[in-house]
């Protein structure tokens, strides 16, 4: 019996009727597995299920070493074209300066205008704990600096003694 994620092929195939299309693509309707395979030996080609789940299933005649390959040159190729999305990180300080802002906004703005996500957090020591409004203040001041390149994918919230926001490039319309 052939492994469930495998495509079945010629003699794996044992379901009491298909549904055969020929090479070209032309339906051949409903028949035995045993006149299918028949039909594509005459042909000199393989008998390949394509649509396992499909009643009756749906069985193609083709040449299966070129059908993997094919399919390996398309995965190959999604492979290449995939784009990695990198999460970058920006910490803050409760008590950072307007100038020291603009400087961490400015490596923010550099990674999202590249595609990537940043982690904006802000790290509270002490008593700074009791006064962690101020915080999401600068949080929320940091944001509305970047507002025209960046949208909110993860809302600022409390984990331990950190604040932390994800920030993700908007979309080009």
């Amino acid at each position: 019996m052939a492994v469930k994620n495998q495509t079945q092929l010629n003699g794996d195939i044992r379901d009491r009727e298909i549904r055969v299309i020929s090479q070209t693509g032309e339906m051949l309707g409903i028949m035995s597995p045993r006149e299918a395979l028949r039909l594509a030996e005459e042909a000199g080609l393989d008998l390949v299920k394509i649509s396992p789940g499909a009643v009756p299933p749906v069985c193609k005649i083709m040449d299966y070493g070129k059908y993997k390959f094919e399919q390996a040159k398309k995965e190959k190729e999604n492979r290449r074209n995939q784009k990695t999305v990198e999460l970058k990180e920006v910490q803050l300080s409760m008590t950072i300066d307007v100038g020291d802002l603009a400087v961490k906004a400015k490596a923010a703005t550099k990674f999202l205008t590249a595609g990537n996500k940043v982690k904006v957090s802000i790290r509270l020591r002490g008593r700074q704990m009791a006064h962690a409004n101020l915080a999401k203040d600068v949080m929320n001041n940091f944001y509305l600096g970047l507002q025209e390149i960046a949208v909110i994918e993860k809302p600022m919230n409390m984990e331990g003694r950190n604040i932390i926001m994800i920030l993700a490039p908007k979309k080009q319309a």
